[in-house]
């Protein structure tokens, strides 16, 4: 789950960090006001609110010398499609600003932590170039990035946090707050489940302040019963509805752009259908994966949810049962054609578990499908019917 950057701010201030004064609003007389009212400042900093990255290049930072021009671009922005190389050509709509003091900077760092599940302990990426695609710093000057993994313990330790700071460069005072900083993040990062925070840039002001300019956090969903004050910061608005829909049946589906339905069991098994589904010259429409136990309800939603993308022109089931019974899957399917009109090829693979007793169900409705024996099979046949 992601959240906003004026979100993730106030989070981290909680914790301890250093993060300029803000406010937020949905309209532009809501922000005006509280700019007035809350922001000691005549020059201000503007920022839409999107779950993406790189607003700046696509307009959606601003820096503005007095309360008029504030109003002037706050009418300009809010409203209008934010288009960057994270949103997709479609953009996103800025329906909330952000408002905050501006700072003066001195220099720009790069400061991030997020889960290493290969070492099973936490790994801080550090900079000594901030403000830019961390990327693209790592591809031309891999050497002004650091990594330092540590254990997930209850407290960080002050050697970790100056490793960690190093590549900073930075004189005693401002050395000690940064140090202090990583311990706010590390606190925050464990007692919120988070799985990254990213503060980008992080700055040392000419007062010798260290400051978390920007942030951005997102958070381990397998966690989020455990923190109801986290859930309500969720804005269904950045988040695509059709993704909303499969959430609520706990099916793991994401919207691609190809025109293909897959409905898998297994991430592994998905990534492979997915995959052939290329090698054979077609894109898949989605990732979804309908889990090890699917009741024939959550089989039946999750064909109505592929079925809803226009994008679709042909539906590839591949089932491998296990806890997953095949038997179950085809009922389901047959569930939902009953109440939706299947008017795209549909190609079936079925093994294992109940496989016979799957094929018969199929073959005994009324279903026009195509069944296939293996992957490569069904792969071939999918790609055929929708030419």
């Amino acid at each position: 789950m992601n959240i906003h950057e004026h979100q993730a701010k106030q989070i981290l201030k909680k914790f301890g960090a250093n993060v300029p004064e803000g406010i937020f609003g949905f309209t532009v007389d809501e922000v005006i006001t509280k700019a007035k009212l809350s922001l000691k400042t005549n020059k201000f900093v503007l920022k839409a609110q999107i779950h993406a990255g790189g607003r700046g290049k696509a307009g959606g930072v601003k820096i503005l010398n007095n309360i008029d021009e504030l109003n002037k671009a706050a009418k300009e922005l809010l409203g209008k499609t934010l288009v960057t190389h994270q949103t997709g050509p479609q953009g996103k709509e800025v329906k909330r600003l952000y408002v905050e003091e501006s700072s003066n900077i001195e220099k720009e760092f790069y400061l991030s932590c997020l889960v290493d599940r290969a070492s099973s302990k936490i790994a801080f990426i550090s900079s000594e170039q901030g403000g830019i695609d961390i990327e693209e710093v790592a591809r031309k000057s891999p050497d002004k990035i650091i990594t330092t993994k540590v254990e997930v313990l209850e407290d960080i330790s002050v050697s970790d946090c100056e490793k960690i700071i190093e590549i900073f460069k930075l004189k005693e005072e401002p050395k000690k707050q940064a140090i202090d900083l990583v311990k706010s993040i590390y606190k925050a990062f464990i007692n919120t489940d988070a799985s990254m925070i990213e503060i980008n840039p992080l700055i040392l002001t000419k007062e010798e302040k260290i400051v978390c300019l920007d942030a951005k956090m997102n958070f381990d969903d397998n966690a989020l019963f455990k923190h109801p004050e986290i859930i309500k910061l969720r804005d269904l608005n950045e988040e695509n509805s059709t993704e909303i829909e499969a959430s609520k049946y706990d099916l793991a589906y994401i919207k691609l752009n190809g025109s293909i339905g897959c409905m898998v069991n297994g991430a592994g098994l998905a990534m492979a259908t997915m995959d052939i589904i290329k090698l054979y010259g077609q894109e898949p429409a989605n990732f979804l994966d309908v889990g090890g136990g699917a009741s024939k309800e959550k089989v039946s939603a999750a064909l109505k949810i592929i079925l809803s993308d226009k994008n679709v022109k042909g539906i590839l089931i591949n089932i491998f049962g296990g806890i997953m019974r095949c038997d179950v899957l085809a009922q389901g399917v047959v569930d939902a054609a009953k109440e939706i009109n299947i008017n795209v090829p549909l190609v079936v693979r079925l093994a294992g578990t109940n496989f016979k007793e799957g094929k018969k169900i199929l073959d005994n409705s009324s279903l026009k499908l195509i069944s296939a024996e293996d992957l490569d099979d069904a792969a071939k046949k999918i790609v055929d019917a929708i030419k």
